[in-house]
């Protein structure tokens, strides 16, 4: 029987875990914008290099960005379970991946200047790209173990503080990315790599004032005390998950990458409007992310708690909250479009208009884009709380890259559609995602109900 005042509290318990976790991802992707709004100030050549840069970076942090979000649903099922020791083993042990993880993919920011050769992007950008890598990859620790406490925080739902310091590392990005990237003040003019600076120094102050505030937070729980130690135990428990996780996000992360790899071949002005596209696709994304995280604690206690029909009323509520987002963002895409991509251009660009009008067409497609992308990280966020990872992983592989993929390659070079068949291509792949993904739940929930001691009550 439905019960309203069952879902309004659901509703209820959504907003308060979603509402800090959708401004906090929200606050924290506006770091990357800014540095791309500045950077597309300082010239259209540095803009496209970072968007090269940032899509590398961001597809080498998202596998180990694995490991945080498998600590999410297994420290709120163990909360539900009055089990705070296997909470905090697990939080230990997914920062000791993350430290494993960054040694392991160091070199490959090194050496990043040849591996963007290897893909058939240009020796200019190639360069510029690189030596914004080099220096970004040492921000790889901080931002994974800022990850990792957020996740511990935010299972127990302790997000407050956690939002207030993303906050503060946004404003503070904006006056150090300033003085950087154009060199005011007497500070020398460094371009490119003045962002990677500043995005080094925004990310360790936010790691290690989330740290300090878990620990004063939670002082009985002594987080890091012989944290030299190792779990096994829970550490396996992190890997079973958060590998899948890792490989999920690859996949997505990787459609992207190759998206942004296809459209450098298009040409400067194509990279530099599809950059733009994302970013502006990407603000209005965290908060689907959010709400997936929030549905992820919600339905991580229920599945840890056996209580099938809050699980069932946790999925339904972040559906429908993420729903009315979409509405909000098609509507927001569709009537001005040129407004939003003309904030990422100086006027005074001999590329302005070409990249306006590029951008606006990829923005009508992003209408499209965001609905089923919604759709997918939604049932992916519900599947996580419920610790089912290893076959999202298979259809979101076989989605992004068996539909989504070729489908791009085929609309954008062969019916030479160009950009916009690149992303009614990535559309199509995240829609057959989202609908498997979808089936999945309703298969995993039934066989939930089967056996839970609850079912009589569903």
């Amino acid at each position: 029987m439905f019960n309203m005042s069952s879902y309004s509290e659901s509703f209820r318990s959504l907003h308060r875990l979603g509402a800090p976790l959708v401004v906090g991802h929200f606050a924290h992707m506006a770091i990357g914008v800014t540095d791309s709004l500045m950077l597309g100030w300082f010239s259209v050549e540095a803009l496209a290099a970072t968007v090269l840069g940032h899509t590398i970076f961001f597809v080498i942090f998202i596998v180990g960005a694995g490991f945080a979000a498998a600590v999410m649903p297994v420290v709120a099922s163990a909360i539900a379970q009055g089990d705070s020791i296997q909470a905090r083993r697990v939080m230990r042990m997914g920062l000791w991946l993350s430290a494993a993880y960054t040694i392991t993919v160091l070199p490959i920011f090194w050496w990043s200047e040849a591996l963007l050769l290897a893909i058939g992007q240009s020796p200019d950008l190639s360069m510029l790209a690189s030596r914004y890598l080099v220096i970004v990859g040492f921000v790889v620790f901080p931002a994974l173990a800022l990850n990792v406490i957020k996740s511990y925080l935010s299972a127990q739902e302790l997000m407050r503080f956690v939002l207030v310091i993303t906050i503060v590392g946004f404003l503070f990005n904006i006056p150090l990315n300033y003085l950087l990237i154009f060199g005011k003040f007497g500070v020398p003019e460094l371009g490119i790599q003045g962002s990677a600076i500043a995005s080094f120094f925004v990310n360790s102050f936010m790691a290690v004032s989330v740290c300090i505030y878990a620990v004063k937070k939670l002082p009985e729980q002594a987080l890091f005390l012989h944290i030299w130690r190792p779990d096994w135990s829970a550490m396996r428990k992190v890997l079973r998950l958060g590998v899948p996780i890792g490989i999920t996000s690859l996949a997505e992360a990787g459609l992207f990458s190759a998206s942004t790899i296809m459209m450098g071949w298009l040409g400067t002005v194509a990279l530099a409007a599809h950059g733009i596209a994302l970013h502006i696709t990407s603000l209005t994304f965290v908060i689907h992310v959010g709400l997936s995280g929030a549905a992820t604690i919600q339905t991580g206690q229920a599945f840890g708690a056996s209580n099938v029909l809050s699980l069932k009323r946790s999925a339904f509520s972040a559906s429908l909250a993420s729903l009315i987002v979409v509405v909000m963002t098609v509507i927001l895409f569709l009537s001005m479009p040129k407004v939003l991509v003309s904030l990422f251009i100086d006027p005074a660009s001999p590329h302005f208009q070409d990249i306006l009008t590029y951008g606006a067409l990829l923005l009508f497609m992003a209408a499209l884009f965001s609905t089923v992308d919604a759709a997918q990280v939604m049932a992916l966020g519900i599947l996580r709380g419920m610790q089912d990872t290893s076959i999202p992983m298979s259809m979101a592989i076989f989605s992004y890259w068996g539909v989504g993929i070729p489908i791009a390659y085929w609309f954008c070079f062969v019916l030479n559609w160009g950009g916009v068949g690149l992303w009614a291509g990535l559309a199509l792949g995240l829609a057959c995602a989202a609908g498997g993904l979808i089936a999945r739940f309703f298969w995993v929930y039934n066989r939930l109900r089967k056996t839970s001691p609850m079912a009589s009550s569903v």
